[in-house]
């Protein structure tokens, strides 16, 4: 079959992961060195630009793509659930696009594995576009004690699969973008890091203002044995690294685009079982001057809950359209579906402004999927 790049690949199925609640939990405090591929990895385009080099079809609407990302030193996957008349779209057809990123556990596949979204009608017409993350990557080109290189997850994502998608998969200029978790801080830090890339936002659960927890970050690499200052180095002395992607500190900048933030409190919610086990212990997470309350199951979402909650405020502040849902509830992917659904209006809104039209379905099919020549 050929890509989106007109290459003739195999099928080459990933496996799937199975994620479990501890794992998610850890996730969205924990980076941790296993994602880091190989030392050397060359970043920059042209010869070395990101490429598909495997592609399979699942079902009418679902297509994975396997790319080779100079950023990441690797492989790494994305998901596309395509809009209807995607397969036999011409290469001028472009569609509102729709970014979904995961949690820290990197897994995408949750979207429709999970959440089931290929079965909503009002995503019929829009490209939605799942890209993997390296494990607790957290949507940054990590500094790595100044030396840089891989990790670079920004750029994956941004400098590599958005321009991709749109050179050659019909993904359009008008974009929102939304993340459960880790994946929140992605969507908001993407946002107001890169203005006007992103018309809408939505995080759930989103580790939202990870200066006000610096210490979270510690405590969870601390726990597995990692070095804590590899991702923006010292939190005080490499206090304007950390603040350049943390949405909270970067507030001002998303006045311009509407923002969804949802969050738990950590307590028993009525999407929790009723035996919820409380999250995994981490040592030196919680801050002995302010020890959580006893009722606290998920001491993971009552920190996002505190940095949700300094975020709204500073949208607020300073002018922007934010819509909150702060609820009874843990860290647990059941909350992210729901309020998925509950900002799924806006981000389409964003998407769809006066005047847009999307493609009409080419009477000439071509079933392998692309009309465009191989990206080498």
């Amino acid at each position: 079959m050929r890509t989106c790049e007109g290459m003739l690949v195999l099928n080459a199925s990933p496996g799937g992961r199975l994620r479990r609640r501890r794992v998610l939990q850890l996730a969205a405090v924990i980076l941790t060195a296993s994602a880091r591929p190989a030392a050397g990895a060359t970043l920059g385009h042209g010869p070395k630009r990101a490429r598909v080099v495997g592609e399979e079809r699942l079902g009418d609407r679902i297509t994975d793509l396997t790319l080779h990302s100079p950023a990441l030193g690797g492989r790494a996957e994305v998901r596309l659930l395509t809009p209807e008349g995607w397969h036999g779209r011409r290469p001028a057809d472009r569609w509102p696009t729709l970014y979904l990123l995961p949690g820290g556990d990197g897994d995408h596949l949750p979207w429709t594995r999970d959440y089931g979204i290929q079965h909503l009608p009002a995503l019929r017409d829009v490209l939605v576009v799942m890209p993997q993350m390296p494990l607790y990557g957290f949507y940054s080109d990590w500094w790595n004690h100044g030396a840089g290189g891989p990790p670079a997850v920004e750029t994956f994502h941004l400098e590599e699969v958005i321009p991709l998608l749109e050179r050659h998969c019909g993904a359009g200029p008008r974009r929102a973008v939304a993340g459960q978790s880790q994946g929140g801080f992605g969507a908001l830090s993407y946002t107001a890091r890169h203005p006007g890339m992103f018309q809408a936002a939505a995080s759930y659960s989103g580790f939202v203002h990870p200066h006000q927890h610096p210490h979270a970050v510690r405590a969870g690499m601390t726990y597995l044995g990692l070095d804590w200052l590899a991702l923006w180095g010292h939190p005080e002395r490499q206090r304007s690294r950390w603040q350049s992607h943390d949405p909270a500190c970067l507030a001002g900048r998303l006045t311009g685009v509407p923002v969804y933030l949802a969050s738990g409190d950590g307590r028993l919610g009525p999407l929790d079982p009723p035996d919820t086990e409380p999250d995994e212990h981490i040592p030196g997470l919680e801050d002995p001057d302010a020890p959580f309350p006893d009722d606290v199951l998920s001491p993971t979402e009552a920190i996002m809950r505190e940095e949700n909650e300094t975020l709204a405020a500073r949208l607020r502040a300073a002018g922007a359209h934010v819509t909150t849902h702060f609820y009874a509830g843990t860290h647990d992917p059941s909350y992210w579906a729901r309020e998925f659904h509950a900002s799924l209006p806006m981000l389409l809104r964003a998407l769809r402004r006066p005047g847009s039209t999307t493609p009409a379905p080419s009477p000439h099919r071509h079933d392998g999927g692309s009309m465009v020549r191989n990206d080498q």
